[in-house]
Order: structure tokens, then C-alpha cells, then sequence
């Protein structure tokens, strides 16, 4: 489906963002494999929750809606039965992970630790996306894979069980990776470690410390010994990966000011929010909740002067997602960025550095690629256009964004991509801006 989005003069408004999806799914995860009942609220939307949910009641867990516990409010919440460490059941059909990297990823390491037969597989995008990441480290823990292009693409079958631990140190920086390991780690024989060259997403270690599993976690190094899990209530911030869109349109757009309600603030997932004030954007927090598990602030974002800057090393981790985003920001921004160290990128949903590029330059902007990102001279005036989304979520609703600071219209491909992570996101962004067609 094609949508137009015109300039708009304005953006103002209150954003409540929906639950974080990285810490829905290892919430709905972990507390699958706990002992015990809990309740997940503000569980994140769209597509991708489908995927997990689909998967772990493929394997035999109870999960139900809920709209009457004490932690419901106006949030979709969801009753999660656990069936302890070793109560999955062998499925009976094929697990579809549909669109969801890490519903794959996360689903594989909990496959390696059971002992039976089982088969994941995604949409056709999915199935075009890397696993031998995963793959290498859990077959050295002693699950079994075979799946096309040399066990590295989906469909995977697993056969797992009798896992025992290992040291594993990651070639690059990914939560997804290492999540996967420690999952696995949960069932292996010993002490499970993995070391990680630099900061990532650090939501699976925080959450099994929180439900009593054994995890030390030193600098970059992270362990986990074989433990059972209780199953714990888990009230989901806001997810700071959708919120970057707002925080990005607050601060390029010459006219805004828009408020983000309730948005996690996870040390290893602020990397947008350091790179916008370092970019000079108006930007605060207020009411700073540390949960015991995740911690949450409002925030403010103002129109502001923007400078450019170097994205780079150490920080590419923290903010892959909010990459192309940001990379709009740079176009609005005063003298050049440079993207750096985030090939990563081109192994997503689509090519996203190809994406961004094709889509910022047809909209007006000096923007081009290199091999492990882009450099981005800002400062022209956007013009809208006809772009494409390549059926990405995160590059239709970067454009998205862009359509409201650009000149005229700009029209959008395949803009129901958004629904993957954010379904509600164009009905957002009419309610900050006013009605697009």
C-alpha cells in the first residue's frame, strides 16, 4: 500500500510508543521456561509479536490475552504460563518466525537446549538472512542444525539436547547472538561464557539475573550457569527504537515539539539519544524511573540546530536500528556525518544503507554510501518525491518522518511495512502532523 505525506507547518504532540521488543520477547520467552505464572503488559505490537508468541505456543506454552489483571490498565497485556526449564513440547508443525530476526535468533538458542526435533523457518526476507552466526556457537555446544546454503539459511532443522558450555567470543557486538548463546547456556553442562568485543543490548542477561538465574556479568563478558528460571511479572517501557522516530522529527523539523511518555532508557540502547545531544538537539528527560529490571523516562524534543558528526565504532551497536533515522537528522544537520562500522546494516530486512541512501538522495539530499555506511553532507532542502520502503519497516517510517519536513508530497511504497514493529505508527504521525492520504 502507497502513502502520501505532505509537509507539514507543525509537529506537536504526546507519543506513547508501544512495549520495547526486544524486552517483550525475552520477557515472553524467558518466563516460558520459568516455573510459574506472570503477566506481561505493554507487550510490544505488530507482526513480530505474533512471530514469538506463535513460536513458543507452537512448543506446547499457554499464553493468553488478558484484560483484567492489576497490570492491564490500557496496555496489551498477556498471561504467560510457564512450563519450567524442561516442559517444551516437541512441535507439530513448522515454527514460522515470519519477519522477526530475533525471534529467530532467541527461538534457535531455546531449540538447542531440547531434546527433540524441531523446524524454524520465516517469510522470504527472513529466509535470506544470515544464521550461521548462531549456528557455529550453539553446534559447539553440541545442538545439531541442518538448513540450506550450508546450514546457514532458513529453513533450520534443530536437534538439541545434551548441550555442554562453552567459551565463545563474538566477532561482533550482537545482542541477538548472544542471547541466543546464554539461552542455550541455560540447559548446558557447566559454565556457559561469552565475550563480546564491544556494548550491546544487555536486556537477556538483565532479565534472567531478575527471575534468579545464575548470570555474572563482567565488562563485556557475560556467563550463565544451567538454572531454573521463576516466572516474574514484567511491565515493558516504551521501545526507544520506535521512539527515535519522534525524537528525530522533534528535533530536524524547523517547527516542533513533541513529547515521548514512558520510553526505556536501557544504558546499552541510548546510543541515539547521546548522538542527538552531541548533535546539539533539544532534548530532555524527566520523570527518570530505575526499575528493577529496565529503567524509563519521558522525553522532550524540541526543534533544533543541528551540527554534524562522526557515528562510529563502540556506539554502532547501541543504535543499528536507529541508523537510517538518524541518518535524516545528518541531512538536516549543518556540515557532514559520517556513518561508520555499521555493515551490519546491509544484512537486515534490506540493504538499509542502500535503502537510506537511494531514499534521503531521492528526496534531495547529499547523501552517499560506502561500503560500511554513509557520509552525508546536510544542509539542502528537502523536496518530496516518490520512495521506496523495499519492504523494510524501519526505512518506510524513516521516510515517513522525512515526507513531514520535506517540500510537497512524498510518496511511499509498500508503507504497510511499518506494521512489522509499530501498526499504529502512520496514525502517530497523523496525530502529531495532521491527516496525510
Amino acid at each position: 500500500m502507497n502513502r502520501t505525506i505532505r509537509h507539514s507547518d507543525r509537529l506537536e504532540g504526546t507519543v506513547s510508543t508501544a512495549g520495547d521488543k526486544s524486552i517483550s520477547h525475552r520477557a515472553a520467552l524467558l518466563n516460558s521456561i520459568a516455573d510459574g505464572t506472570a503477566h506481561v503488559s505493554n507487550f510490544c505490537v505488530g507482526d513480530d509479536r505474533t512471530s514469538m508468541l506463535g513460536c513458543l505456543q507452537g512448543l506446547g506454552v499457554k499464553i493468553t490475552e488478558c484484560s483484567d489483571c492489576d497490570m492491564c490498565s490500557d496496555e496489551d497485556c498477556f498471561e504467560v504460563a510457564g512450563v519450567g526449564l524442561n516442559g517444551l513440547q516437541e512441535p507439530s508443525d513448522v515454527l514460522y518466525a515470519g519477519n522477526s530476526g530475533t525471534t529467530t535468533r532467541l527461538v534457535a538458542g531455546l531449540l538447542a537446549g531440547q531434546s527433540f526435533l524441531s523446524v524454524l523457518t520465516g517469510d522470504d526476507s527472513l529466509r535470506s538472512r544470515p544464521m550461521g552466526r548462531i549456528v557455529d556457537p550453539l553446534r559447539e555446544m553440541g545442538a545439531g542444525f541442518m538448513g540450506r546454503n550450508g546450514d546457514t539459511l532458513l529453513p533450520l532443522s534443530v536437534r538439541g539436547g545434551d548441550l555442554n558450555a562453552i567459551e565463545y567470543d563474538l566477532k561482533v557486538a550482537s545482542a541477538q547472538v548472544k542471547s541466543a548463546i546464554l539461552i542455550a547456556g541455560l540447559y548446558a553442562n557447566g559454565r556457559t561464557v561469552v565475550r563480546s568485543p564491544g556494548q550491546s543490548r544487555d536486556h537477556t542477561e538483565r532479565m534472567m539475573r531478575y527471575m534468579g538465574a545464575d548470570v555474572d556479568i563482567d565488562g563485556l563478558s557475560v556467563s550463565v550457569q544451567t538454572s531454573n528460571l521463576t516466572a516474574t511479572n514484567v511491565r515493558v517501557p516504551g521501545d526507544i527504537s520506535s521512539a527515535a522516530f519522534w525524537m528525530v522529527a522533534g528535533a530536524a523539523h524547523p517547527n516542533a515539539s513533541i513529547r515521548l511518555n514512558n520510553v526505556g532508557i536501557n544504558p546499552s540502547r541510548t546510543g541515539v539519544i547521546e548522538v542527538l545531544q552531541s548533535m546539539g538537539a533539544s532534548l530532555r528527560m524527566e520523570n527518570v524511573v530505575e526499575d528493577k529490571s529496565e529503567p524509563a523516562a519521558d522525553i522532550i524534543v524540541e526543534s533544533s540546530d543541528l551540527r554534524g558528526v562522526e557515528i562510529a565504532g563502540d556506539i554502532i551497536p547501541q543504535l543499528i536500528d536507529e541508523l537510517p533515522v538518524l541518518a535524516l537528522a545528518a541531512a538536516r544537520a549543518k556540515g557532514e556525518t559520517v556513518i561508520r562500522d555499521a555493515e551490519e546494516l546491509r544484512v537486515k530486512e534490506s540493504d538499509r544503507i542502500t535503502a537510506t541512501v537511494k531514499g534521503l538522495a531521492g528526496l534531495g539530499a547529499d547523501i552517499e554510501e560506502i561500503s560500511d555506511g554513509m557520509v552525508i553532507r546536510g544542509g539542502r532542502k528537502l523536496r518530496g518525491t516518490d520512495v521506496r520502503s523495499f519492504g523494510d519497516h524501519r526505512i518506510a517510517m524513516t521516510m515517513g518522518i522525512a515526507g513531514t519536513i520535506s517540500d510537497g508530497e512524498t510518496s511511499i511504497d509498500e508503507a504497510d511495512a511499518a506494521d512489522v514493529s509499530y501498526p499504529t505508527f502512520w496514525r502517530t504521525l497523523e496525530s502529531v502532523s495532521g491527516p496525510s492520504s
